[in-house]
């Protein structure tokens, strides 16, 4: 940096307006703009040194960098937004903590310090008003020497200020005191209102101190009598409560009576409900299987009930040979030649039978093959949709079936092929804790032309089904090093990934269970994937 360049004292923008238009006055109210610099017309030309060096507009609160150049604040906080922020005059590096601020202005309006005080005061103002004319300015009582506000002393003397002098409000021989004696003065002032101490039993005398002293020690017979009045008055009352209390005491055994009987019948309904509900689960197992067996046989007979058509045309033209040969039979049994024809006719027959038979064979495998194409994915993405995981995952835990499968997916039409496995109840660290989750290389058509060992990244998730979709999930790069990533020799590689993928607490309390269904992504990074 050219440590040459003079740097100017920044201006603050009541300065800028100033020497702009002098004839403004330095008090007058400042608009300030929300972006850039002023747009007003000055009386007087503008000097560039006044005006920013980004909006080439007048000075807004003014920030000037290291290499002397000024902007305005918005225009500044823009710039140090930018990566590597530069001075747009001289296109050198701007440091944040190296700006100079505005210095102080004369004829900046700023708030007086008094708090209850909103007047907005010139700089150069600021300390007469503070001392002399601000209204809060605070002074001192001539009667208490307490610090009180300019604005509130008046006030304080004629009502709060305890060293005032004061007259007795009941006009009593005391003429005056100190306002801080007054209180206890009128608990003993012969002049004051006050009632006859036995009020609460019915008393209803009212005077002063003194005829109140007086009437006490005149009545204490009519006293006395409204004490026993009051007494007798208050014996009825203890006896009806009394009476109220024995019936409620009623009504509450009652009650708890009638709880009891309720929380044994609570009960019987319980036992009740424990005894339907096994029942229920029972028939929801046997109607689970039976649906099961259902699907099964439907998968059977699908290929057959999909090619009829073609099965039709072929056991037609078994039908009718067969007819051939009952009509050849029924005209000459005995003829040698209608012999021949007949064991021509059967051969025939057999022949058609075979063919059938085969067809079947390959209606089935293509059903099959159509299956696994069907829900094929060629972009590196697969999406396993896994139903009944309740009895899935039961099955896992009685040993039946351990692990299940995904359907092939590809990278590309040419590319890797893969699968997913799952363990619905863990597998070796994760048994009976986890779900575990693998990825596994499978020996596809074109693995000659395919780079060796596999390097993509790979990412397992389970979806979250609930509206959060806060999906889990675990990525690794494969090691080169490890067989499960090497040119497959067999069908397929050691599987490779997560044995301890997610906990089942996780996954059965959750929400990503819905219908009993389970859905497992795999997504392979192709990115960097070359064509083969």
């Amino acid at each position: 940096m050219d440590t040459s360049k003079k740097t100017e004292p920044p201006l603050s923008v009541e300065m800028v307006q100033q020497r702009a238009n002098p004839d403004r006055s330095p008090s007058a109210s400042i608009y300030v703009p929300e972006q850039g610099g002023y747009k007003e017309k000055f009386v007087n030309a503008v000097e560039d040194k006044y005006k920013c060096e980004k909006c080439h507009l007048i000075l807004c609160n003014p920030k000037q960098t290291e290499c002397g150049h000024r902007f305005c604040e918005t225009c500044m906080n823009a710039l140090l937004s930018s990566s590597s922020p530069k001075c747009t005059a001289c296109q050198e590096s701007i440091v944040k903590d190296k700006m100079h601020l505005k210095t102080d202005c004369q004829f900046e309006e700023l708030s007086c310090p008094h708090a209850d005080c909103k007047e907005k005061i010139l700089r150069k103002d600021l300390p007469d008003h503070v001392e002399k004319t601000c209204r809060y300015r605070e002074t001192t009582c001539k009667y208490c020497k307490s610090q009180v506000p300019m604005i509130m002393l008046q006030k304080h003397e004629d009502t709060d200020c305890p060293c005032v002098m004061v007259s007795c409000p009941h006009k009593c021989s005391v003429k005056t005191l100190m306002r801080s004696e007054l209180n206890a003065h009128l608990s003993e002032c012969i002049n004051a209102p006050s009632t006859c101490s036995f009020k609460r039993y019915g008393c209803t005398f009212q005077g002063t101190n003194q005829q109140i002293k007086a009437h006490e020690a005149s009545s204490a017979v009519q006293h006395v009598n409204l004490l026993k009045e009051w007494s007798n008055a208050l014996e009825n009352k203890v006896a009806l409560l009394q009476n109220e209390s024995l019936e409620k005491n009623k009504s509450i055994q009652t009650l708890h009576n009638q709880i009891c009987s309720f929380e044994i019948e609570i009960e019987r309904q319980k036992e009740m409900l424990r005894n339907n509900e096994s029942k229920i689960l029972h028939l929801q197992r046997v109607i689970d299987s039976q649906a099961e067996k259902l699907k099964e046989l439907d998968k059977e007979i699908r290929p057959f009930r999909q090619n009829w058509e073609e099965a039709d045309s072929m056991k037609s033209s078994v039908e009718s040979l067969q007819n051939r040969v009952t009509e050849l039979e029924s005209v000459d049994k005995t003829a040698g030649q209608g012999a021949r024809n007949t064991s021509l006719l059967e051969t025939q027959l057999s022949r058609h039978d075979q063919m059938l038979s085969v067809h079947d064979i390959r209606l089935a495998d293509m059903d099959l093959r159509f299956q696994v194409l069907e829900t094929a994915s060629y972009n590196g993405v697969l999406i396993w949709k896994i139903r009944d995981y309740k009895r899935r995952k039961q099955e896992a835990v009685m040993g039946k079936t351990l692990s299940l499968y995904s359907q092939p997916f590809y990278t590309g039409y040419f590319g890797y092929k893969m699968c997913a496995r799952v363990y619905l109840n863990g597998d070796g660290m994760g048994k009976g804790t986890h779900l575990s989750l693998f990825f596994v290389i499978m020996r596809g058509e074109y693995d000659a032309l395919l780079p060796w060992p596999f390097k993509q990244k790979v990412t397992l998730m389970l979806m979250d089904q609930g509206p959060s979709r806060r999906h889990l999930g675990d990525a690794f790069k494969p090691d080169p090093n490890s067989s499960s990533f090497k040119k497959p020799t067999g069908e397929m590689n050691i599987a490779s990934g997560c044995p301890v993928f997610v906990a089942q607490t996780v996954l059965e309390n959750g929400t990503y269970i819905k219908d009993d269904t389970i859905f497992i992504k795999v997504i392979v990074d192709t990115s960097d994937l070359p064509d083969p």
